[in-house]
């Protein structure tokens, strides 16, 4: 397969430029205006185990029959993103433009639906996103569904393409920028640019509040007064609210590291950039060789940008509809 490399203008060259307009500046402007324009079904899908994810469905722009007759593209945001994150609504718009419907899906905890699982989410929840995917599917007759995901949820994409791919008749999935070694990227972070340490830190405050709002008896406000930081966060939150004793366990829980992938029987793709600021190119080599999974490294990117011009727009829905269209049947 002849993998497409990603050029941006030399104004455009720099990781950090390219990391920080994947999700602000006129993409974001763009995204609003976007999102006002869709006619997006919003919908609460509760698995099998009484679960219960957000997401937003839109139907191809060409397809007038509201039928499922055309191929499905599901979307997964990354850590504390959402359906209406300015990466997520500009990459469905350009799908519903090549004639794919699209399901952005959200975690738990993600994009206003903290209120509706007491247990607050960790990153190895993939079980009940696979879960919400078959749900929704179940009465669509799709004949082609797709899977792609941003950073953690491009984590999320591979791991659950390995574990159920086949069962849940996903024909190819893709991961942009998925962390692969979450220690090593959590030490990455904090030894970088202080901007994307000081980003998650607030934005994760932010939704432990939420979550804390909706259930008090939950009972961490004495703890979420004290942390000033992402490292104090993992060591005081992960050994009271997750399965696992500390943040090492926890992060190598999700790791794609060795042979977790190995069990991949759908064709899949990591897309990574060399100047990612966030997550270590060097981590992609720490994957043992699949024969079903194609890394595509690109020089340029940052983290999961692509952008291609001072617009906002970006490479990666284009790649996407290159790699989704091949796979039709």
């Amino acid at each position: 397969m002849t993998i497409k490399r990603f050029v941006p203008p030399a104004y455009l060259k720099n990781a950090h430029i390219q990391s920080i307009m994947n999700s602000v500046g006129l993409r974001k402007i763009r995204a609003k205006k976007i999102s006002k324009s869709l006619d997006s079904e919003k919908l609460i899908i509760t698995t099998d185990k009484g679960i219960r994810l957000t997401a937003e469905f839109d139907k191809a722009i060409n397809n007038t029959t509201k039928t499922s007759s055309s191929p499905l593209v599901i979307l997964i945001h990354g850590w504390e993103g959402s359906s209406q994150s300015a990466y997520q609504v500009t990459t469905a718009h350009y799908l519903l433009k090549q004639g794919f419907d699209v399901l952005r899906l959200n975690m738990r905890d993600h994009g206003d639906s903290h209120h509706l699982n007491p247990e607050a989410f960790n990153s190895t929840m993939i079980g009940e996103v696979g879960d919400a995917i078959q749900v929704f599917c179940a009465d669509r007759p799709y004949k082609n569904i797709f899977l792609a995901g941003f950073s953690l949820g491009g984590n999320f994409t591979l791991r659950i393409a390995a574990d159920r791919g086949q069962d849940l008749g996903i024909k190819a999935a893709v991961a942009i920028c998925p962390p692969i070694d979450p220690n090593n990227a959590m030490s990455a972070m904090n030894e970088g640019l202080f901007i994307y340490e000081k980003y998650f830190f607030k934005r994760w405050t932010r939704s432990i509040s939420k979550k804390l709002s909706y259930f008090p008896e939950l009972n961490f406000a004495e703890d979420l007064a004290k942390v000033k930081t992402l490292d104090d966060i993992n060591q005081t939150f992960i050994p009271k609210f997750t399965p696992f004793l500390d943040a090492q366990s926890y992060f190598s829980a999700y790791a794609l590291t060795g042979g977790r992938l190995s069990t991949l029987a759908i064709q899949a793709y990591l897309i990574a950039s060399e100047d990612d600021p966030i997550l270590p190119i060097a981590d992609v080599d720490k994957i043992d060789h699949c024969d079903n999974l194609i890394i595509d490294k690109q020089k340029y990117g940052g983290h999961c940008g692509f952008i291609s011009d001072a617009k906002g727009n970006s490479w990666v829905p284009q790649r996407l509809t290159s790699i989704f269209t091949q796979h039709l049947s």
